[in-house]
């Protein structure tokens, strides 16, 4: 008696099961994002390989989540295909009248087909089209895990001669806990079973370049991510007297204005170009009014990575704070001049560090064991990552007074390297390979891109950059294995190649966020059968 299924194989399946998968409102750091996992075990549990083989387990992520892993063991081979997805998804306030059906799929698709008017334009056009299933979660990526569920079950039927391994992940949206979690597990798995990582592949959906992109991508890669930030520190003075300090917003503006869209941070790597910086958050630090000038701020930006190291953007950015420290002196010294009518004004000189710098001065002052013991303090509060930084640096520059005015470059969670594997011989070979079955047998045209814009777990597979060139990260992340770690040597030792080949969507985090269900369900599982044979060649 065969013990082959066929539970996830059609398109009716597959949209059945991705209607499923969205039912769960996994939105990161809620319970259902820890039903979520055990969700995905169940589905897999139904594969009779499973019921035999104790290869689906759940590993804790320290904090109640968990990852989802499926083994399925090849035919007399090392070589091993990983299946890597995020199960988390943002939340839905931007729903608005339709949030109540936004975990609802088949609801809210009928709901925007029979109401259409209520749509945009753009939206309207692809409905005439195709068949789309609307709700959060159907194309990022709740529609990959479906697909990646659908391979494992056809390494059950013996389909692959080598080795599967389904990884599914959470907090991806956030702080991408579980793929960083997940680098240690992989490391264990590859001892126990003596598995030979051939590659990544991702299933995160196709994301248009520009309004009306209509090309079907592959990624060879996965664009890269760092968060600078500066704690601005002034000096305290009362409004009736501004010249006699200096308000820590105007440090913070000419850093913003210095910093936000400056195209010299943008690298251009074949015909990719990342996005400039932009600023996330840009606040004073006084928690209540009165009439004392703020005198700390902070300004947190946004920043792209194709293939510089962290060196040359740390460079980058000191050189962009000397400017705005330049300009801030110019700024106080000519309403000095100005203000004192003849008078002999004031002047002053802005001091630009790293949270490096300033940490060793605040230990020379004051003691290490007095910083460590703050340091521990500010740690032990229940806060955002982001927060609890901000509060670190600001109070160590609360205890170097005498070095301001000061602006201390100083990185915040999370990081994510850039990897790409585009120079690759043995990833451009399963690429042009899935390319040609795609025109010819599809005439379907996919262009590769070699860094996935929307940032990805893809970062945590390997590393592009030797272990050393993250010294700079590492002594300027206050956070770093104090709450906020990514396990580098490791990733050095995986030194998986990576792709993405996933489903077709518009409008990720959007409440018009939808999956085009003929093409990712029809088409594109050929697609991924293919890459996943040719990477066990």
């Amino acid at each position: 008696m065969s013990n082959k299924t066929s539970l996830y194989q059609t398109k009716e399946q597959l949209k059945k099961l991705v209607s499923e998968l969205v039912s769960i409102p996994s939105v990161t750091g809620t319970m259902a994002e820890v039903e979520m996992a055990e969700a995905i075990a169940s589905y897999l549990l139904k594969l009779p390989y499973f019921q035999k083989n104790e290869h689906v387990e759940l590993h804790s992520t320290g904090d109640g989540r968990s990852i989802v892993t499926a083994f399925v063991e090849g035919k007399n081979t090392n070589k091993t295909v990983v299946l890597v997805s995020h199960y988390d998804v943002v939340d839905v306030q931007d729903y608005g009248q339709w949030k109540k059906d936004a975990f609802h799929a088949d609801t809210l698709t009928s709901t925007f087909y029979n109401h259409m008017e209520q749509v945009p334009a753009h939206v309207q056009k692809d409905m005439i089209k195709g068949d789309w299933l609307f709700g959060r979660g159907t194309m990022d990526m709740k529609a990959g895990i479906a697909l990646h569920i659908s391979m494992i079950e056809r390494a059950c039927n013996g389909e692959f001669d080598g080795n599967i391994l389904l990884l599914s992940v959470p907090d991806e949206e956030v702080n991408s806990l579980g793929m960083r979690k997940a680098v240690s597990v992989l490391i264990e798995l590859a001892r126990k079973h003596q598995l030979d990582f051939s590659l990544m592949l991702n299933a995160e959906p196709v994301f248009s370049r520009y309004p009306g992109d209509q090309t079907n991508y592959v990624y060879s890669g996965s664009i890269g991510k760092i968060m600078p930030s500066f704690l601005c520190y002034g000096k305290e003075t009362h409004v009736g007297e501004p010249l006699a300090g200096l308000n820590a917003n105007l440090l913070a503006s000419y850093l913003t204005k210095e910093i936000e869209l400056n195209v010299d941070f943008c690298e251009k790597v074949r015909d990719e170009t990342s996005p400039p910086p932009t600023v996330l958050i840009q606040k004073d630090l006084k928690e209540e009014y009165s009439v004392q000038v703020p005198h700390s701020a902070v300004v947190l930006f946004n920043l792209f990575m194709l293939n510089r190291s962290l060196k040359e953007v740390t460079d980058l950015l000191l050189k962009s704070a000397d400017k705005a420290a330049l300009n801030v002196k110019k700024h106080y010294n000519k309403a000095a001049r100005q203000y004192a009518a003849g008078m002999e004004g004031s002047s002053l000189d802005v001091n630009v560090w790293t949270y490096e710098e300033l940490y060793i001065h605040a230990v020379k002052q004051h003691g290490e064991k007095y910083v460590q013991e703050m340091e521990e303090a500010l740690l032990a509060q229940e806060d955002d990552d982001r927060n609890k930084t901000i509060k670190l640096v600001n109070s160590l520059a609360g205890l170097c007074k005498e070095a301001a005015p000061m602006m201390v470059l100083f990185f915040t969670p999370p990081f994510y390297p850039a990897v790409c594997s585009h120079d690759d011989l043995f990833v451009q070979g399963i690429l042009s390979n899935v390319q040609a079955t795609a025109k010819e047998q599809f005439q379907v045209e996919l262009v590769e891109q070699s860094y996935f814009g929307g940032i990805s777990d893809l970062s945590y597979a390997s590393l592009q950059h030797p272990l050393h060139t993250f010294n700079t990260l590492v002594a300027n992340m206050p956070l770093w294995n104090k709450g906020y770690h990514i396990p580098l040597e490791e990733l050095e030792e995986l030194k998986m190649p990576v792709l993405n080949i996933g489903p077709l969507g518009r409008d990720a985090h959007q409440w018009t966020e939808r999956l085009d269900v003929q093409y990712s369900f029809e088409i594109l599982p050929h697609f991924i059968y293919q890459a996943i044979k040719e990477a066990q060649k």
